[in-house]
């Protein structure tokens, strides 16, 4: 996603905010790969708006509804959001549903993000909306995965 959208990883500050096997961990090494300074954070970091706040790159996968708030961003910072979580009307609260609230009225259920959309998008350069973001992504990547593997190229 970070290729496809031209964005420079080499020489930035990445945080990785959760440390989960399928996505934290991997992430990680990857951001490494391509010569990113890499911060990772889990259940036990303390102050975790200090490593949020100097990230040029935060990826965010704890499936904690609006982790992420607005003044845990920096200006400019590029923003994914891998957390996807479905809010029904026994977990609903005015606060988790401002940006989903019509989707939320017309079926009784909504999905949002580890990061607070509303908040952190007017100071980031450029944020993974959710649902639409990753989700996509990760689907394309599988099939194409699939062809190649078909095929015997994998």
């Amino acid at each position: 996603m970070l290729k496809r959208e031209d964005i420079i990883i080499k020489g930035k500050n990445a945080t990785v905010v959760g440390h989960s096997e399928i996505v934290g961990k991997p992430t990680t090494l990857l951001l490494l790969n391509e010569w990113a300074t890499v911060t990772i954070c889990h259940i036990e970091t303390r102050d975790l708006k200090i490593h949020t706040i100097d990230a040029d790159i935060l990826i965010v996968a704890t499936g904690v509804p609006y982790l992420i708030k607005g003044d845990m961003v920096k200006e400019g910072a590029v923003v994914i959001d891998v957390g996807i979580n479905r809010i029904t009307k026994d977990k609903a609260n005015q606060e988790l549903l401002e940006w989903r609230k019509e989707d939320f009225e017309k079926k009784g259920a909504t999905l949002i993000g580890d990061v607070d959309f509303l908040r952190v998008e007017p100071k980031a350069s450029y944020i993974s909306p959710v649902p639409g973001g990753v989700g996509p992504m990760t689907i394309a990547m599988l099939l194409s995965n699939t062809l190649k593997a078909a095929k015997n190229i994998v």
